[in-house]
């Protein structure tokens, strides 16, 4: 009895040495910079959905200047073939693949398409996504599912065709794009909360899944970052811009880049955020609904416009 008492107390140093050691580990990550502490993924080769417009083109040139191999999915063919343009004059090799998110059987056999001509995948980069920034009774129907299929639907289909591979040779990296939305609820966005919040659970619990597998050399990354300005969520709005600004583009891609090169598990912008989503699970609702009306998330998509995009 005495000496399983023992084990349990030795056990329970052990994880506490653990948890202090990671946590210092994390905290130095938080300060050195990218260039320092980051990897190198020159030559490997990175697939990009939705990158024929806005952060997908930014992030496919800054992996350019990287010297990766490309891989761009996008529906807008036009789009995608204007990103293989500007990437191709960083002097590495680009392939277009025109596709609908929203097709499973799609997905997979343009994955096997893209194994063929391309090879392995080394960074997946699930960024495709939309808004339709509708009052939950508003939202068409069609509306929902097709939010609920491009914002995370698609992410298990590419993850479920990329993933093998990676798992055979232990090396990869799974970046999911979700939403600071994917985090803490907002007025007019329930369906965009719920795939967001869908994305965020998928990568937590697919990371977990990798480590107790002993897949180490698989690292995943989730990004929750605010209001982006590339017009998607064009007409919303924030109450105090200096604590949460909309997000500069070029920004955005540049900490997402640095977020893969140190193997960053959740990447929120602005950094508040992490302040924000730390004393979230404190407050009482009450508490929270002051807090939203206060910081004016509770009235952020009032003036929605977006892209327009029709149910039909």
């Amino acid at each position: 009895m005495a000496h399983t008492v023992m084990e349990h107390v030795r056990d329970v140093l052990v994880m506490l040495a653990q948890v202090l050691y990671y946590w210092l580990v994390a905290i130095v990550r938080a300060i050195l910079p990218a260039s320092i502490q980051g990897k190198d993924i020159s030559g490997e080769t990175v697939l990009i959905t939705g990158a024929g417009s806005g952060i997908g083109r930014l992030m496919a040139e800054r992996f350019a200047k990287l010297k990766c191999r490309l891989v761009l999915w996008d529906v807008n063919d036009k789009g995608n073939e204007e990103t293989a343009s500007i990437c191709k004059g960083y002097g590495v090799s680009v392939d277009t693949y025109t596709i609908n998110l929203c097709d499973r059987e799609a997905i997979y056999k343009l994955a096997d398409k893209v194994k063929t001509d391309v090879g392995k995948i080394d960074i997946l980069v699930n960024n495709a996504g939309i808004v339709t920034g509708k009052k939950f009774l508003d939202c068409p129907d069609k509306m929902i599912d097709l939010t609920m299929q491009v914002n995370i639907m698609a992410h298990f289909w590419t993850v479920k065709a990329f993933l093998p591979d990676m798992m055979t040779r232990n090396h990869g990296h799974i970046v999911n794009i979700a939403s600071s939305a994917g985090l803490i609820g907002v007025t007019g966005l329930a369906d965009y909360c719920a795939s967001k919040f869908a994305a965020v659970g998928f990568d937590e619990s697919l990371r977990f899944e990798l480590m107790a597998q002993g897949k180490t050399g698989i690292n995943t990354t989730v990004v929750c970052p605010f209001f982006i300005n590339t017009g998607m969520f064009e007409g919303a709005k924030t109450r105090f811009p200096f604590l949460l600004p909309i997000l500069e583009p070029a920004y955005v891609a540049d900490k997402i880049v640095e977020a893969v090169l140190c193997n960053q598990t959740l990447l929120a912008l602005p950094r508040i955020l992490y302040v924000f989503f730390a004393i979230k699970g404190f407050l009482p609702h009450s508490v929270a609904q002051v807090l939203n009306d206060h910081l004016g998330v509770s009235h952020c998509m009032d003036n929605f416009k977006g892209r327009q995009l029709k149910a039909d």
